[in-house]
Parts: structure tokens; C-alpha cells; sequence
């Protein structure tokens, strides 16, 4: 830590023989600056973990990328996939179907496990998304088209596109024009300037071309769906147009079967939006204050947020996302009744227990999360218009019916008295609002703190 390498970008004696432990402590070794007992006690500090450890004879026995650890990895892929527009049921797609399905998009093929930085994964394999369709759609006639390009990942530099984006462009509409559906598979990836440490992006819409595109594949085709592939928000301005946008983030290994999974209908969408998704770049906190806030002066950053980052700024400033904090949509329904609170009165080191019925009323096994917000009605700070305070994933057979228990703290209902230095409770009225995201809220209780 500290050392100023950058990986393995420029070379295996520039990543390793620079760290403070490597040729600069073998040289302070040799001055006298540094006595030897410091290795032998960081060598005995290793020793004693290995014996500990892996050289125990009393240990289980362990594995490394077993097909358990994929099978979960595959579940974890499953169950963070996000469904953010779904017109007409446009997924999910019978995996039975022989309709010609072009897929299009660069990231339908493109490695994620690598680059970015910290972001990047060591694993044994990685399946694409294109792999996974075509495993799971085996009867449809499918089509790819590569349709944009962008550079090779490289840190620390932008390195210009191998490929023509004109006859991309041109060969990709041609085979969206053959198609009965098209599955534009875009996004970001982990080049520099995009998901990737040390540089922001630098624009907020789709980079290489690919709004155009879209754009000319919804002249010919109007049976469009999106899956994104990226670590944030994009503009979306062909969102009207298009059926549906899957929210795919970088999944890892697992990733095409995961995409697949979801598609196919074999796995119900359950995941939830972490964040809100703006609907212009202005609409987010650290754009709302001037250069000075972003992008600073290029030595200083002044964050004038305050407390209300994130869905706390555009729920109290009132702003409408493009999708809100915890917004996700699934192949079934539910419906959330009898929402109610233990107690009308709490005291300070009481808990609010919160109940409420969830049914699945639809033909599919899915999974809601249940999300408890709080709004303080009068407060002498400024408080967020809301505040998420518990949540809870259940999971539903068609019909089924749980009952759902959270629990709130009534001392998770303070904020940093700066006047104080410590925590507060303030006695007044406090809404507790239930909901499946900031903006769909299905009940508001209130109850007194005393």
C-alpha cells in the first residue's frame, strides 16, 4: 500500500520489486537501516497463519473454483440482475422459441472479469453473454453483430477502436432487419474513462456510438430489448422506444448463464436498484452546486450535499428519477396488505416492530423486498425527506402468503447533533412509510417517539 505501481499494467518487476517490502526494504536491509529479526518476525507471522490454517492436519480439507463455488456465484449473478422496463411482457422469451433473435452489442462477447482496477476478477473462466443465450436458446436462429467497438482495456490511457464504426453500424441494422426480436446487449465497461479507477466518465450517454445505434436498429426493428452491462446509471433516451431494459451490472464468471437464466424465465428477476437513476446528470447532488462541486478545481473536491446523497436528494429536493432507489420489476405480482406497528407510542430505547402480509398473486415464484422508510415530520436539523431503515427479500410460490417481520430500532431514528457531538433522538412524530422503493410506497403509519 502506498507504493506507486499500477499492477501488472507495465510489467511483473515494476508491479512487485517496487513495494515497500520488496527491493526497497532488501536495500535497508543491506545499509543496517533495518535489522534482520523484522523479517524473521514477519516471516514467523506468516508461518504461524500457514499453521493455523492450511497446515493444520485438524482441517477440513477446503477447494478453490469448485463448481459449488460457480453454482453460487451463478445464484449471486441471478438474484442482483435488476428488470427496469418490461412493455408488453417482452421477457421473458420462451427458451423453446425458433424465432431468429439478433444479439447485438459489443459487451455480448467483451471480457468483465478484467481490467478497471480494484473492480477486476481472477477466475478460472468467464461465460459471455452471448455464450449463455445461445446455450439456453438452442432451437432459435440467433444473429450477433458486434455493432460498436470500443478500444483495447489498457490502464491509465484511452486507446483508439480497431474496427470501422460505419460498417459496425451497417451490419448490425442489416441483422436486426432479419430478426423477429433483437436483444441489444451495451453499456459501459472497464476501460479508462469508463467504469474504471483514476478518470471519470466523460459523458453520462451510452460512449461509442451506441445511442446512434440503437436509434437506426429501432428503425427496422421495433422488438427491441436492452441489457445493460455496466457499474452505473446512462442517459436513456431511446428508453420510450424500446420494450425493455435489463439492468445487468458485471456479474463475473457466471455472467451469460446468469443473463440467460433471467431471459429464459427460468430465474424470476428479484434484484432492486441500489441507487437512483437520474434522468439527466444535473439531477444528481454533486452537479446541483457548480464546478467547484464537480469537478472540483483538480486538487480539491467540496462536497456541499451534506446529509442528502444519493435517493436522499432527489426524494427531498424533489426530483424525479429516472428509476428510483430499490425500483425493480419481476415476472409476477404481489400484493402487500395489513402493514401495521406493534405500539402507537415508543419511548428511546424502545424497537418499532413493523408486520405486513405479502401474497404473490401471479402464476410465477418470485421474490418482493420489502423496504420500511422513515420520515421525521419536524425536526430541528435538516433531515432527509426519508431514510431507509430495515428491508427484507422474501421469496413466493404463486398464491403463497408470508407474513413479514422488521424491526427499527428507536434509536436508528437519531441524527449527529454537531452541537452536542453525540446522537439524538428528538420526541415528535415520525411516518413509517412501507414500500417496495422511495417512490412506490404502499402504507404510511405514524407513531409518536416520547
Amino acid at each position: 500500500m502506498g507504493t506507486m505501481t499500477n499492477g501488472l499494467t507495465e510489467g511483473v518487476d515494476y508491479a512487485y520489486n517496487h513495494y515497500f517490502l520488496a527491493n526497497p526494504f532488501l536495500e535497508m536491509l543491506k545499509s543496517g537501516e533495518i535489522d534482520e529479526e523484522v523479517v524473521n518476525d514477519k516471516v514467523r507471522r506468516i508461518l504461524r497463519l500457514m499453521y493455523r490454517t492450511n497446515m493444520n492436519p485438524n482441517r477440513t480439507a477446503g477447494s478453490l473454483t469448485s463448481q459449488q463455488h460457480f453454482d453460487v456465484a451463478r445464484e449471486v449473478a441471478q438474484e442482483g440482475i435488476v428488470l427496469l422496463k418490461n412493455n408488453r411482457n417482452f421477457f421473458p422469451v420462451d427458451p423453446a422459441t425458433s424465432q431468429t433473435i439478433a444479439i447485438i452489442g459489443e459487451n455480448a462477447t467483451r471480457r468483465m472479469t478484467i481490467g478497471g482496477g480494484s473492480s477486476e476478477l481472477k477466475t478460472k473462466y468467464e461465460i459471455s453473454p452471448l455464450s449463455g443465450l445461445k446455450k439456453r436458446f438452442a432451437n432459435a436462429n440467433i444473429l450477433y453483430s458486434m455493432g460498436y467497438s470500443s478500444g483495447p482495456s489498457a490502464y491509465g490511457e484511452e486507446l483508439p477502436a480497431p474496427f470501422d464504426a460505419d460498417s459496425l453500424l451497417e451490419a448490425a441494422v442489416e441483422a436486426a432487419a432479419k430478426a423477429d426480436m433483437v436483444l441489444f446487449i451495451g453499456g459501459l465497461n472497464k476501460n479508462h474513462f469508463q467504469d474504471c479507477e483514476g478518470e471519470d466518465r466523460k459523458a453520462f450517454n451510452l460512449p461509442f456510438g451506441q445511442d446512434k445505434l440503437l436509434n437506426e436498429i429501432l428503425k427496422v426493428n421495433k422488438n427491441v430489448g436492452v441489457i445493460l452491462i455496466s457499474g452505473n446509471a446512462v442517459d436513456m433516451p431511446w428508453l420510450p422506444k424500446v420494450n425493455s431494459v435489463l439492468q445487468a451490472w458485471y456479474l463475473g464468471s457466471e455472467a451469460g448463464n446468469a443473463i440467460a437464466d433471467i431471459i429464459s424465465g427460468d430465474v424470476n428477476p428479484s434484484g432492486k436498484l441500489p441507487f437512483s437513476f437520474p434522468v439527466k446528470l444535473t439531477d444528481n447532488a454533486a452537479h446541483s452546486f457548480g464546478e467547484l462541486s464537480y469537478p472540483g478545481d483538480s486538487i480539491n473536491q467540496y462536497y456541499k450535499e451534506d446529509i442528502l446523497v444519493g435517493y436522499r436528494w432527489h426524494d427531498t429536493k424533489n426530483i424525479a428519477p429516472l428509476f428510483a432507489f430499490g425500483h425493480g420489476l419481476s415476472y409476477t405480482s404481489f400484493k402487500i396488505s395489513n402493514a401495521k406497528t406493534d405500539l402507537n407510542t415508543y419511548k428511546t430505547a424502545d424497537t418499532i416492530a413493523i408486520s405486513c402480509d405479502v401474497q404473490n398473486t401471479g402464476k410465477t415464484r418470485g421474490a418482493e423486498v420489502i423496504q420500511i422508510y422513515v420520515k421525521d415530520e419536524k425536526a430541528s436539523v435538516l433531515r432527509p425527506e426519508k431514510e431507509l431503515k430495515a428491508f427484507q427479500k422474501v421469496f413466493l410460490e404463486p398464491g403463497e402468503k408470508q407474513t413479514v417481520e422488521l424491526q427499527i430500532p428507536v434509536a436508528d431514528l437519531a441524527f449527529y447533533d454537531e452541537t452536542k457531538s453525540g446522537w439524538t433522538v428528538e420526541p415528535g412524530v415520525f411516518q413509517i412509510l412501507l414500500g417496495t422503493s422511495s417512490r412506490n410506497l404502499k402504507k404510511t403509519i405514524k407513531v409518536d417517539v416520547d
